[in-house]
């Protein structure tokens, strides 16, 4: 089979957003209601803009699908959009003053224009709706093979989330997170992140964050250690840097890794007899430092991942920005924009890294359909069930 791969196409006021999905297997049952759950909860979130009060995301199947069962070809699916204007040029006026932080100044000079208007409409945070798409159908395998995935904000400004996310717990988080406005499990950081939130509002500023996605019941051995970019760690990091606005990654533990001795980084390697028919193989650690990837590779405990999202780049108080057309001083411009998209953003990454390990899972497996698929798994994990082998 072909590797799972997606495109995404569509510009922020065009028709809609499109998604083309490859090499997915024949014969995976999609779940609808569960793809556009997640479109709906990247709409929303606290310090949210005008432009999620228009847009109701659903996802339309147009290819690669039949009965709401994939059929082994490509798969593409549109997200149209109600707020579509791009040929509209009152409505959507060009752009000559960039805006800092944004992609508006070095997109016009690469396409050697000084309307910033095309390089804002594809590089608009809008794509992420493909992005959480494609990610969702990638839940849908995902969880043929008892494999989750959950995410949420860990910080705004100096508000931390005070919480433990493991195996067990995981998913009495996930009503309180789904109840919460900035999509925290912690009630007293999601007050806190709210109140800062609308601080930069009132000052005319804008807030980013933190955001955390753990993944549950991955098996031992995906990924690889043989070629850097086959590398799931690597993979998962490269896909959320392409998130808008991302400026920062970290796996386990991250850059803290750099502040200490060996003995406090490494996690102890253990057995338990009783757990060996686990997809963890009965192995375990006494912590998660590396975060559930050695050498590139998962080590059967979750995966954590981390990363970190700038401040909007539309101020309510333009910074100061310079005229393409007279190169004289100037405010930034401004287009609509929210405070905040923390908390959608946290539903983007957690959608990318579904994907990710969708993609290192089927590279494991192989196989056209569903059914290969499977009884590839289980037979991968009834062989290493019983290590060690005889020598041939």
């Amino acid at each position: 089979m072909s590797q799972l791969t997606y495109n995404t196409a569509g510009e922020s006021h065009g028709r809609g957003c499109l998604i083309l999905v490859n090499g997915m297997p024949k014969g995976l049952a999609i779940d609808q209601g569960l793809i556009n759950h997640e479109l709906r909860r990247r709409q929303g979130g606290y310090g949210r803009g005008g432009r999620m009060k228009i847009e109701t995301d659903t996802v339309d199947f147009l290819t690669g699908v039949r009965q709401m069962h994939t059929i082994g070809a490509p798969i593409t699916m549109a997200i149209w959009n109600s707020d579509h204007r791009l040929d509209d040029a009152e409505r959507t006026p060009p752009l000559h003053r960039p805006r800092p932080g944004h992609a508006d100044l070095a997109g016009s000079i690469k396409w050697l224009t000084t309307d910033c208007r095309e390089t804002l409409e594809r590089a608009s945070a809008r794509e992420t709706t493909s992005r959480v798409a494609a990610g969702a159908l990638a839940k849908c395998l995902l969880k043929a093979f008892g494999i989750e995935v959950f995410g949420f904000v860990r910080q705004v400004g100096a508000a931390r989330g005070d919480f433990e996310v493991t195996a067990d717990n995981w998913r009495d988080l996930i009503e309180p997170r789904d109840n919460s406005d900035c999509y925290c499990p912690d009630h007293a950081a999601d007050e806190a992140m709210k109140a800062f939130i609308n601080d930069q509002k009132m000052a005319k500023d804008t807030a980013g964050g933190i955001v955390e996605c753990h993944v549950f019941g991955a098996p031992v051995g995906l990924g690889t250690c043989v070629n850097w970019y086959e590398k799931l760690d690597a993979r998962i990091a490269y896909g959320v840097m392409g998130i808008q606005a991302f400026k920062g990654v970290e796996i386990g533990m991250g850059f803290e890794v750099g502040q200490l001795p060996g003995s406090q980084v490494h996690d102890e390697i253990f057995f338990d007899e009783s757990r060996k028919d686990t997809p963890t193989l009965g192995f375990s650690r006494g912590s998660n430092n590396a975060g559930g990837l050695e050498g590139g590779m998962t080590n059967g405990q979750p995966i954590v991942v981390r990363g970190a999202m700038k401040p909007i780049s539309t101020l309510g108080k333009p910074l100061r920005s310079i005229d393409l057309n007279t190169k004289d001083a100037a405010e930034a411009g401004w287009e609509r924009s929210d405070i905040s998209a923390i908390s959608a953003a946290s539903v983007v990454m957690e959608n990318v890294v579904a994907f990710e390990v969708a993609g290192a899972l089927l590279n494991k497996l192989g196989g056209d359909s569903m059914t290969e698929c499977l009884a590839n798994y289980h037979n991968f994990l009834d062989t290493a069930r019983q290590l060690p082998l005889d020598e041939v």
